[in-house]
């Protein structure tokens, strides 16, 4: 494996933390920057769209320009626009331009978002075998890395403006001076396997079967996304409101679901290699069902912290395989592919907890969790549109294991 490789995979980890970490410092600075405006939850919420608003929009925008330009320059571009934008909330002094600095950041983040993974696309064609969850779970790490910070800079008494100024300003740094060891342009677009020959695209002589494959696939996306968009928001109040846990208890249902899906997206690669995409998107997503299930119908605090975590250890490997089909479906066209997935995916995460509120209307909050269910079987059941897509290493379809090597620098 050439040295230049394994630093672009490298520098892909470092651009998913990247991603990770700048997100993270926003989310945990939310309160200050409410209280800074002052402005009520409703206020909030409905600002907060906008941020998601912006996030769709630079998702869209930046698969574009990463075909066009290539991932070595929309990559750090975005990651620097995306860094130098995170202080904007903090020194927003009202609603309005609150507004437009969520606009901007959110659009970096999308245009980071979507960059980063069509270059994951290429260090995994290139690699010749999985390893998308693997990034994908760094992007974790960063969150915790933002978590770690925010504490740190408040028990020396620094501000939000502070904190989020000093973040952007490594951020940005991170950004640039990660740039020269992505993938060239040339390279990325012609991966060569290790046989040493060229890898040529799957799908471009029929586009319409392309198209309609990542349709699907977003379809797809969209449903799991917003599963892991209400697990986010709606599984400690579950614990707090059916079963009755107290508050500092009902948390840590958050964190077995959270713990279980970084976990899951460190081992998925692997596994993907052993058995294939479509096993891992297949029994992931049955396992999800079962798990949410459980936490739906449990009635003691430890079976529902199972079910919690079964729902994020299914739900680990999802993602990551939707978007490396989306990328692999046609090389020349990766960046916009995989914009079109992680968009539609990206506003099911924003959907899922809207949805659940709304149906607490009709019914008791458990209950709404069963439609999560039929969303992750739904997804398992359509699973095998995964094997008409090429896979990097490891069988195509899923049916049956390899007997390929991982490389020694496997992770």
């Amino acid at each position: 494996m050439e040295r230049s490789l394994r630093v672009a995979r490298v520098a892909t980890y470092v651009y998913f933390v990247l991603c990770g970490t700048l997100m993270g410092a926003w989310v945990v600075h939310i309160p200050a920057v409410e209280a800074r405006v002052g402005i009520s939850h409703a206020a909030l919420g409905g600002l907060l769209v906008l941020l998601g608003l912006g996030a769709f929009g630079g998702m869209r925008a930046a698969g574009r320009l990463t075909d066009r330009l290539g991932a070595r320059t929309v990559v750090p571009a975005s990651g620097a626009l995306c860094a130098a934008s995170l202080v904007l909330p903090a020194l927003a002094p009202n609603p309005w331009t609150l507004a437009g600095a969520l606009l901007v950041f959110g659009f970096a983040n999308g245009c980071l978002d979507v960059s980063m993974n069509a270059h994951a696309v290429h260090v995994e064609k290139a690699y010749g075998r999985p390893v998308m969850s693997g990034f994908h779970a760094t992007f974790s790490v960063g969150g915790v890395l933002a978590a770690g910070a925010a504490a740190a800079a408040t028990a020396v008494g620094a501000g939000p403006v502070a904190t989020l100024a000093v973040l952007g300003a490594l951020g940005l740094a991170t950004a640039l001076l990660t740039a020269r060891a992505l993938l060239p342009d040339a390279s990325a677009a012609e991966a060569a396997e290790p046989g040493g020959e060229t890898t040529e695209a799957p799908m471009t002589a029929d586009s319409g079967k392309v198209r309609r494959q990542i349709r699907i696939f977003a379809v797809l996306a969209l449903m799991v996304m917003l599963c892991e968009g209400a697990a986010n928001d709606w599984s400690a109040l579950h614990l707090k409101d059916v079963l009755g846990t107290p508050a500092s208890t009902a948390a840590f249902a958050y964190g077995a679901f959270a713990a279980a899906m970084t976990t899951g997206r460190l081992l998925a690669d692997r596994v993907v290699t052993r058995h294939g995409p479509t096993a891992v998107l297949r029994y992931g997503a049955a396992t999800a069902a079962v798990g949410i299930t459980i936490a739906a119908l449990a009635p003691w605090v430890w079976a529902a912290f199972l079910g919690w975590a079964l729902f994020g250890l299914g739900l680990s490997g999802c993602v990551p395989q939707l978007f490396s089909a989306a990328g692999h479906a046609d090389p020349a066209a990766a960046g916009a592919n995989v914009s079109r997935v992680a968009g539609l995916g990206y506003l099911g995460m924003l959907a899922g907890p809207a949805v659940i509120g709304w149906l607490t209307h009709f019914t008791a909050l458990n209950r709404t969790f069963l439609l999560l269910t039929l969303m992750c079987a739904t997804t398992a059941a359509a699973a095998g549109i995964l094997r008409t897509t090429a896979s990097p290493g490891g069988p195509a379809a899923g049916l049956a294991p390899t007997d390929d090597r991982l490389p020694a620098d496997a992770a």
